[in-house]
């Protein structure tokens, strides 16, 4: 089975910086794209930032000039750097991954979740 794995959460004041990691594991044959999503409490969850094994990144307005999505060489860990953060960002940051374990099945994978507050 795959499992992704979130890491790097925490407690940060606002204008401060946090990398979130995520690592995925398992029966892989191929990743098409991992992103991050968040939710905050009453919150739908909604897009953060997501990139594709060809490199090309997305991310929301909310975040844009501020978070940057990164991935591994061999594409089984996406990273999330967080800077200049406000209490808005306060949310569970969830990872994803849109995969494949054999040549025939594809679907998405969600991690647990990690916390993540921006508070003075």
């Amino acid at each position: 089975q795959v499992q992704l794995v979130e890491s790097g959460g925490g407690l940060v004041q606002p204008g401060g910086s946090l990398r979130l990691s995520c690592a995925a594991s398992g029966r892989i044959f191929v990743i098409y794209a991992m992103g991050w999503y968040r939710q905050a409490p009453g919150k739908q969850r909604e897009l953060v930032a997501t990139i594709t094994s060809g490199s090309n990144t997305n991310y929301a307005d909310s975040v844009k000039g501020r978070f940057t999505i990164s991935r591994d060489n061999a594409q089984r860990t996406v990273y999330l750097q967080m800077n200049s953060l406000k209490p808005e960002d306060t949310a569970v940051y969830y990872c994803n991954a849109d995969l494949s374990t054999t040549s025939l099945v594809r679907k998405d994978y969600w991690g647990q979740g990690t916390q993540v507050t921006v508070s003075s």
